[in-house]
């Protein structure tokens, strides 16, 4: 499997949090692109309605004419159904059955909570690994206990293949993170700012782009 080079800012494209903010996904979309958004991720927790699969078919199109990689969260059927990235949770596939879906060229990433789910999935068919929470998130109503930096820097030695760093990091903490060894932090409530417009959205992602380069 070729090493896969993930983009230093990693943003996820929660749609819970657009909706509370009234802000229509597509817009969102074109404001992270403009950004300069390499890779993006739609997190939907929520049932898959038809109206849910054709907005995701519209922000995979402007991903596409773009250039910037998208990613489906969680569910391999809609990944391989739109082309798209699959990012896996502990709770999902494993990557190995889920290539079984998206087949053996897919992009594919999957989370890690600890040590041993780390040495587990360094074995495992995907392209880039996750680890955290970082620190205290509000994103998950169950979230797994915090690793830290110094979590982190003990799993970087477990594995050689690309790093997320995932929860709770902001533009205060997203450089120690790096330090420590991720290759690449995501982000969710730090990239939503309020007011939450296309104008301000796009802005958020362009800081955070000068803070970790492109």
């Amino acid at each position: 499997m070729a090493q896969f080079t993930l983009p230093p800012v990693y943003p996820i494209l929660d749609t819970g949090t657009l909706d509370r903010r009234g802000l229509d996904w597509t817009i969102a979309t074109e404001a992270f692109i403009e950004g300069g958004a390499r890779i993006l991720q739609i997190r939907h927790k929520t049932y898959w309605s038809r109206e849910t699969f054709a907005k995701a078919e519209e922000i995979a199109a402007l991903c596409h004419s773009a250039g910037t990689l998208f990613v489906v969260n969680d569910r391999a059927d809609y990944a391989a159904a739109l082309g798209a990235a699959l990012h896996l949770g502990q709770e999902d596939l494993t990557p190995a059955d889920a290539r079984r879906v998206v087949g053996p060229s897919a992009i594919v990433g999957y989370s890690t909570h600890n040590p041993a789910q780390m040495t587990a999935a360094a074995l495992e068919p995907a392209d880039y690994l996750a680890f955290g929470p970082m620190f205290a998130t509000v994103s998950k109503e169950r979230p797994d206990p915090t690793v830290g930096i110094a979590g982190l820097q003990a799993i970087r030695a477990l594995t050689s293949k690309p790093l997320v760093a995932i929860g709770g990091i902001t533009r205060d903490n997203a450089l120690t993170c790096r330090n420590a060894g991720a290759d690449s932090v995501a982000i969710i409530a730090d990239l939503y700012p309020e007011p939450c417009t296309k104008i301000t959205l796009r802005d958020r992602m362009r800081e955070w782009q000068r803070l970790l380069g492109s």
